[in-house]
This record gives C-alpha cells, sequence and structure tokens, in this order.
C-alpha cells in the first residue's frame, strides 16, 4: 500500500496509508468521538467540506450495510482513521469500510497517530487540511474555492418531494437533512413535503403546512445570511423546530449572533443540562458553530438547554411564537435516544396550535 500524508495549514505533517480514492482531498480537519455509527457519519450532509478524524481506534470491524446511510452519498471530504478492520464481522454487511470509500471517490489514511491529531486539534482549534501523496507540490490553502464555507446549495435538494402520511404536514426545509428527521416524523404518521433551503414564505405558504422543520446542515450559518427574513417570517406563521444548523439559523433571523467553536462537538456523549427541570440527557451532536449567548435577546427568547462542558446554549424557545430550537440530533443516528421525545413534543406543540387558531376564529 502506498504512503499518505496528512498536511495541515500550520505545515504539520501526519503520515498513514492511503486507502480509499487516491485523488488530493481538502477540507476543515475535524474529529468525531463517537464509538460507532461511522457510517451514518460519513453520509451525514452536515459534514460536507470536512475531513473527519475518527476518535475511536478501530474503524470497519462491522463492514457497511443497505441500511445505516443518513444520505444517498458520502459526504465527507475525507476520511483519517488509526487501525483499519479489514474483514468485517457483521451479517448485515455487504463491503468493508476500504472498498466502500474507494467506491465513493473518498481519501481516506490509515495508521495515523489520531490521539495526536486530535490532541492538536483540541490545542489549536480545528484548521485546513489536505490529504495528499505529494504534500511538497500542495500550497493553497488560502485559495477559497478549495475551503468553501458555503456548503448548503450543495447538499440541499433541487426539487420539492412529499411522503404521504395521515398526521400533521411539515414541511422539512432541507439545508442537508439526515435521513433519520425524516424516518422519525414518519414514524409518528406524518406527512412529510421536504423542500429546498432557497424556499421562501410565499412559496412554503402554497403548500398550506401545519407546522416547519428546519434541518441540519453544514457550513457557516452566516452564509445563509440573505435568507434570514424568510425564515423569520415562516417562523412567525407556522410552529417551528429548528435542528442544529435550523437552530443557528432561527437565532439569527431574530437578530442573535453566532460563533465558531475551537473545535466543535461531534459525537454521541455530549451532555446538555434542560434549564426548566435540571435534567441532564446525553445527546448526539455535530456542530462547529454555536449561537452566543449575550446576542440572545432575553425578552424575545428563553435559553430551554445548556451544554454541561462549556455552558454553550444548547436551546431556544420563543416567549410568544411557537418556535423551539435544539443545537443537538433528536434522531440521534448515530447516538443515544434520551432526546427523541422532542419530535412528540413538536407534534403536541402543533396540535396546540390549531386548537387555539380554532377556538379563536370561532369565538370572532
Amino acid at each position: 500500500m502506498d504512503k499518505g500524508y496528512l498536511l495541515l495549514e500550520d505545515g504539520e505533517l501526519f503520515e498513514g496509508i492511503s486507502i480509499g480514492d487516491d485523488e488530493l482531498s481538502t477540507g476543515e480537519v475535524v474529529f468525531n468521538t463517537s464509538m460507532t455509527g461511522y457510517q451514518e457519519i460519513l453520509t451525514d450532509p452536515s459534514y460536507a467540506g470536512q475531513i473527519m478524524t475518527f476518535c475511536y481506534p478501530l474503524i470497519g470491524n462491522y463492514g457497511v450495510n443497505h441500511l445505516d446511510d443518513e444520505s444517498q452519498n458520502v459526504h465527507v471530504s475525507g476520511v483519517i482513521i488509526s487501525d483499519l478492520c479489514s474483514k468485517p464481522s457483521h451479517y448485515a454487511s455487504f463491503q468493508t469500510f476500504a472498498d466502500y470509500l474507494k467506491n465513493e471517490g473518498v481519501p481516506c489514511l490509515a495508521g495515523v497517530d489520531t490521539r495526536a491529531l486530535v490532541k492538536k486539534i483540541r490545542n489549536n482549534g480545528t484548521m485546513k487540511g489536505v490529504i495528499t501523496k505529494n504534500p511538497e507540490s500542495f500550497s493553497s490553502f488560502n485559495d477559497h474555492a478549495l475551503f468553501d464555507t458555503s456548503l448548503v446549495p450543495q447538499v440541499s435538494t433541487k426539487e420539492v418531494k412529499t411522503y404521504e402520511g395521515n398526521g400533521p404536514h411539515i414541511a422539512l426545509i432541507d439545508y442537508g437533512y439526515k435521513k433519520s428527521i425524516l424516518k422519525a416524523l414518519l414514524e409518528e404518521g406524518c406527512k412529510v413535503t421536504v423542500m429546498p433551503y432557497c424556499t421562501t414564505y410565499l412559496q412554503l405558504c402554497q403548500y398550506n403546512p401545519n407546522g416547519v422543520l428546519l434541518s441540519n446542515g453544514p457550513g457557516d450559518p452566516t452564509a445563509l445570511s440573505e435568507w434570514l427574513p424568510e425564515i423569520k417570517s415562516i417562523t412567525k406563521k407556522y410552529p417551528t423546530l429548528g435542528i442544529c444548523l435550523g437552530h443557528q439559523l432561527v437565532a439569527l433571523a431574530y437578530s442573535a449572533n453566532t460563533d465558531q467553536l475551537p473545535f466543535g462537538h461531534r459525537g454521541g456523549n455530549h451532555p446538555i443540562k434542560e434549564i426548566e427541570t435540571g435534567k441532564v440527557w446525553i445527546t448526539s451532536q455535530n456542530h462547529g458553530y454555536v449561537v452566543t449567548e449575550q446576542s440572545v435577546d432575553d425578552d424575545e427568547f428563553i435559553i430551554t438547554y445548556k451544554n454541561v462542558n462549556d455552558q454553550s446554549i444548547e436551546g431556544l424557545k420563543h416567549r410568544i411564537y411557537p418556535i423551539e430550537t435544539v443545537q443537538f440530533h433528536p434522531e440521534a443516528h448515530p447516538g443515544p435516544i434520551d432526546t427523541y421525545q422532542i419530535f412528540k413534543q413538536f407534534l403536541q406543540k402543533i396540535k396546540q396550535t390549531g386548537e387555539m387558531t380554532y377556538a379563536f376564529a370561532e369565538e370572532y
């Protein structure tokens, strides 16, 4: 096997064995602490434009199956692992990890000292990187085209698609949604219409939904600033649940700010505290940006959840409109299902809002 290298923008070089695709790959170098779920992570659109470092030392031990993809494609730019399992053991496996990446055209380095790499990221923050066999020939870290932070247009649906159901009609605005979010809504009996990220308020109104879900997605939320007025109009009209990037976009739409975390929250073991009850939930997370607390208008929003480790905001609730947001992933693929009830609470809020609207109409 050929040698390959991860070159960081500060000049440090990590050596490994090249598996997967042989093409040069660029992206933001991040890490994930999950012990399982590598297939879901690879296919999560939120990881577009990133080189994923897996903290867990053995990757590929249960192979790749036909069930766990979170989208139709692998979205990471590249993969860094320590030990590669070449002979997976699982009844549903149809392909090895290495063959999967090769077929998907994704470069990967195995045999890398991932402990040293993760420690560097934790100490210095996320940074740009490139996977290559010839690090001496690369000198384009300032090329914005290679390190684009406006990634939502690449992963969002290009057309409207409806999934039938007998329950509430949910408009799922796709900034890079995970299949598990759609599945969670369908399992609750919802009719779901998946819509492009650039859907306007007037376009959405034509579908007459009962509620709106703003999905997860990749990149810097401020890259979508031109759509914030539309998001604000939508959330004032319809009960809304924002997840991850959706959470950040709601905050921005109501004049709050976001900032980049030093190395992000990515993994299935992040504790968050529910402010009202004091209860701590273990959550699945994947984000590099956060809503800054000092920018949140206390007259408009209540902070509902906080991260136990760094006290960053993990959830918001509007004081007047039926808007709730969470920074974590309640569908939890991969990860714990502690917060799955958030979907049920969202649907209950839609029902209550509908009943109040009906009662108001009857009164007048």
